[in-house]
């Protein structure tokens, strides 16, 4: 006789896991020092203020101790200050390469969620072909087949069948090969915008931008290795800027050169061997500049100018032309900029999303993994 026993569900009371003196302030500096791109003197002032507001601190480890571990654990240095005369050789407070990389890791964390490393990467294709994700499924072998890829369990079973036990042999013909799905590897280009509007109207548009860039950094370096991502900003004009730069990216007094920022994209996307490639834009503003061939600016801030947008639909069709899609993330809803986004993308056979900064993270994302599904065709 089988006993039986019922399974129900047990409460208990919620226990928040033990967060560590240390680590509690580090998660709120890490947010800071990203408002003050980089900025440790501003940092520690908010964190000094928000202490006095909200008690974080405790006479058994206060804000000078916190201090001390962030140099002795090695998030930040000092730097000597050689414009200072007055013999003290005190220096500034900077963040290093370590602080840099747990900010990216914080922004993955917040943005994509605590996804775990696959050091092969999870992107597939529908594509049967030479990869290194197995199927399950078996064929026979032909001539050119990798060797890796023979199954010797699956063929030592076939040699037994065809040829007996006793007088066993293993030929060609008895061969068995495992299909793979091909894993394609895609290129990306982000364009951020950093022209002066993505600090008005009272709202900071740059932080969400550069957290999002951050985040998208960490998720191809540590999930998708064998992707490869760059990055550029656009205002008057355009520059790639590295990963080291970001947390210290900051809006300038700029227009918006939308095309300078395009033809930097796909420069940088010719030099690249894989066969996807796509730009992602993240910008709130019309374009309003245009580097002419003398090197003089044409700006025009008041509305759309005809010429300035004529030559952005150029570029979105010579994107198209080279089977790049650019996606716009456009963080504005104004209906005459979003026309000229709807006819931009028309342009381009490409993609645009209308949103405001909460929920960026997660389209960027989820568009990022649905393009790595499929193949796009080169020339």
């Amino acid at each position: 006789m089988i006993n039986e026993f019922k399974k129900g569900l047990r409460f208990e009371k919620y226990e928040a896991e033990e967060v560590s003196p240390f680590d509690k302030l580090f998660d709120i500096f890490k947010e800071l020092i990203t408002y003050t791109s980089g900025d440790f003197d501003e940092a520690f002032d908010w964190l000094t203020q928000l202490d006095q507001e909200y008690n974080l601190t405790t006479p058994e480890y206060t804000l000078d101790d916190f201090l001390e571990d962030l140099k002795n654990k090695g998030y930040i240095r000092e730097e000597i200050d050689p414009t200072n005369t007055d013999g003290s050789g005190e220096g500034n407070l900077k963040i290093t390469a370590k602080t840099e990389q747990a900010i990216r890791q914080n922004a993955l964390d917040q943005i994509f969620g605590k996804l775990k490393k696959s050091r092969l990467g999870n992107h597939k294709t529908k594509v049967i072909g030479q990869g290194d994700e197995h199927t399950g499924e078996y064929r026979n072998f032909h001539f050119g087949d990798a060797l890796d890829r023979i199954s010797m369990t699956e063929s030592i079973k076939n040699a037994q069948i065809n040829n007996g036990i006793g007088n066993f042999s293993l030929t060609e013909h008895d061969l068995i090969v495992e299909e793979t799905n091909f894993k394609a590897q895609m290129s990306t280009v982000l364009m951020i915008d950093i022209s002066h509007s993505m600090i008005l109207y009272g709202e900071d548009r740059i932080t969400p931008a550069k957290k999002v860039a951050m985040a998208l950094v960490e998720l191809i370096k540590t999930r998708y290795p064998k992707d490869t991502i760059d990055i550029l900003v656009f205002g008057n004009d355009a520059w790639p800027i590295s990963v080291k730069e970001l947390p210290y990216l900051k809006v300038g007094p700029y227009h918006t050169n939308t095309v300078a920022g395009l033809q930097l994209a796909m420069d940088i996307l010719r030099r690249k061997r894989n066969t996807n490639k796509q730009i992602f834009m993240i910008t709130d503003g019309k374009p309003s500049c245009l580097r002419l061939s003398d090197g003089t600016y044409y700006k025009n801030s008041n509305g759309l100018d005809s010429y300035i947008v004529e030559k952005c639909y150029n570029m979105a069709s010579q994107a198209r032309k080279l089977h790049i899609p650019i996606t716009t993330f456009m963080i504005a809803q104004d209906p005459y900029l979003m026309q000229f986004i709807r006819q931009f993308t028309q342009a381009n056979q490409g993609k645009a999303f209308y949103t405001g900064l909460k929920g960026l993270g997660e389209m960027i994302f989820e568009d990022y993994e649905q393009n790595r599904k499929k193949r796009i065709r080169g020339k």
